[in-house]
């Protein structure tokens, strides 16, 4: 991250919201209305061909305003939260330098708390050995058998990591043992001083599940099936944690002859319903945000609240649009 002094004052734009509610629409409009370029804030689409299960803008959007930090991983690879931190910085300091607007998009709520809260992200020096060691363990004995020893190690981070993860909790027992001490107290947060507007998108289950059905069937027409069935064979490991995102999983099954189409489109469209209220459960917890309903507010009431902020205008001037709260979901 860069020195902010520079950029106190200048503006970052958050556009937020479960997966399939309306983010890509809605920021190239305020892209044309204030010279903005988006900057990716979704863990699934860093990855290079995997395009069609993540909802990627399609060229044409990508072609009607710049678009950064996507594709900027293979499936195979790895990109660290604090990784992903540093170049979403540099990111907004470049396009603040050109004069435009930079609008951070997506729905990974820790790529976007990384930035807008500015965490203070635990450094581990690199060591495969450990990785390599932690990983078998993981293959082995499973995510329990390491929550048990970060139990024990680390009951601080513990108390607060999903047990079932089993990225979140490698990663806290790789950093008690580089370091020897306890990922809670090495984290903290210094939030930028930019002047941000956080926009959150939602709208009512029912209308949100039917989007979300409807994009499905879309994307299993549009050659998502095709899609996984290139990346296995261009040697992608089925258990990466590229592979294994929702959608591709699913697929994997699907080509491997462990269900027919219909059950595979049905788990999509299950897994992703509660993807998005997990997806809702982070937002909650995140300040500040503006939220809008997409059934009951236009785009263009949206874009016409952010410009007013943009132009130091009183927050209240959409007091009538948005609550600072997400309706119940």
């Amino acid at each position: 991250m860069s020195d902010h002094t520079s950029a106190v004052h200048l503006p970052l734009v958050v556009i937020l919201g479960p997966t399939g509610v309306g983010k890509t629409a809605l920021s190239l409009d305020l892209c044309r209305a204030c010279r903005g370029e988006v900057i990716g804030a979704d863990s699934r689409q860093i990855y290079r061909g995997m395009d069609i299960g993540t909802a990627k803008a399609t060229p044409a959007e990508q072609a009607a305003a710049p678009h950064h930090l996507i594709d900027i991983r293979a499936p195979d690879e790895v990109l660290t939260l604090a990784e992903y931190q540093q170049l979403a910085y540099a990111t907004i300091d470049a396009v603040h330098a050109r004069g435009n607007t930079p609008l951070l998009v997506g729905g990974t709520a820790l790529y976007i708390r990384a930035v807008v809260e500015g965490l203070r992200i635990p450094a581990a020096p690199p060591d495969p050995a450990l990785r390599a060691e932690l990983e078998a363990r993981l293959a082995q004995e499973g995510v329990a058998a390491l929550f048990a020893q970060l139990q024990m190690l680390d009951p601080a981070t513990a108390a607060q990591i999903d047990a079932r993860n089993p990225r979140r909790v490698l990663r806290a027992l790789e950093i008690f043992l580089l370091t020897g001490q306890s990922k809670v107290a090495l984290e903290g947060s210094t939030p930028p001083p930019y002047r941000m507007s956080l926009i959150g998108l939602t709208r009512p289950r029912a209308a949100l599940y039917a989007r979300i059905d409807q994009r499905v069937d879309a994307m299993l027409a549009g050659g998502l099936i095709e899609e996984t069935r290139r990346l296995l064979a261009q040697g992608y490991d089925p258990r990466l944690p590229a592979m294994t995102s929702l959608g591709y999983r699913e697929c994997i099954d699907y080509l491997a002859g462990r269900c027919d189409l219909a059950t595979a489109a049905a788990r999509i469209k299950h897994e992703t319903h509660r993807y998005v209220r997990h997806q809702m459960t982070w937002f909650r917890k995140m300040p500040g945000i503006h939220w809008f309903d997409l059934e009951t507010t236009t785009p263009a009431e949206i874009v016409a609240f952010v410009m007013a902020h943009l132009h130091d205008d009183a927050l209240s001037a959409g007091a009538q649009s948005f609550s600072f709260f997400p309706p119940n979901f």
